[in-house]
């Protein structure tokens, strides 16, 4: 799911309001960041602010509508004006939310979009021999007992899992795991891997699964050696 906005307060309130649910969010502040978004990554649904710098929000539709996208899109604005709710609808928009919304309104506003394009059950994730159930927050790898997490584990994983084998910054992850809340705080992340590690790894002081990279964050390997020794340099684990 991608959410567009250039209020660099209001974006990650959206985007964690929406994580918090299960659903993987990827942000954009522009119309430009937007469109080769939605390119590269062919979002289930794009959340969409109309007053954008550049492209606006009427444009960034069009120009999805126009490449022949059924992506459902939410349109957002500050003004309740009809003419900007029927252009957005002409430019394609599929629905309309006035801010300030609640998040229980949005949240109902996505779930009833998704359903209507046949995404309302598509929040699992799978690599490999791993699957995370975003309804019940539990970690399935073939052969082994489900695993339940935590909200904070299920997103740390969930982002991980998503990258395919690539780093992920901790700045990120801090940011999609708590939201605006401990952003600057990599103790916590620490004390999360820990944790993390000690209910999916067999020998959490040889982690297989979730590794970290030096200097950079932390990466999920789906498909784990016999034997993986601690990447140099990484951090001992931090105390519970």
């Amino acid at each position: 799911m991608l959410v567009v906005d250039d209020d660099p307060e209001l974006l990650p309130l959206v985007a964690f309001a929406l994580r918090r649910e299960g659903y993987f969010v990827l942000e954009a502040a522009t119309g430009e960041a937007a469109l080769a978004t939605v390119t590269s990554e062919r979002p289930d649904l794009v959340v969409l602010d109309v007053n954008l710098p550049g492209i606006d929000g009427f444009e960034v539709c069009r120009r999805i509508r126009r490449g022949g996208d059924s992506t459902p899109v939410l349109m957002l604005t500050v003004r309740g004006d009809e003419l900007d709710e029927v252009t957005g609808l002409d430019a394609g928009a599929d629905d309309y939310l006035t801010k300030p919304f609640s998040p229980r309104t949005l949240l109902a506003r996505v779930r009833a979009l998704l359903r209507r394009a046949g995404h309302e059950r598509a929040r699992r994730v799978t690599a490999g021999a791993v699957e995370l159930d975003a309804e019940l927050h539990v970690l399935h790898i073939t052969g082994k007992s489900p695993v339940r997490l935590t909200p904070l584990e299920f997103r740390l994983l969930q982002l991980l899992v998503m990258q395919g084998g690539r780093a992920v910054r901790s700045e990120r992850i801090l940011l999609h795991v708590w939201g605006t809340h401990g952003a600057a705080d990599r103790q916590l992340l620490k004390q999360l891997v820990h944790r993390l590690r000690q209910k999916i790894e067999e020998d959490p002081s040889t982690p297989q699964r979730l590794l970290a990279v030096p200097g950079l964050g932390y990466r999920w390997e789906s498909a784990p050696s016999e034997k993986t020794e601690r990447p140099p340099g990484e951090d001992s684990p931090a105390p519970e």
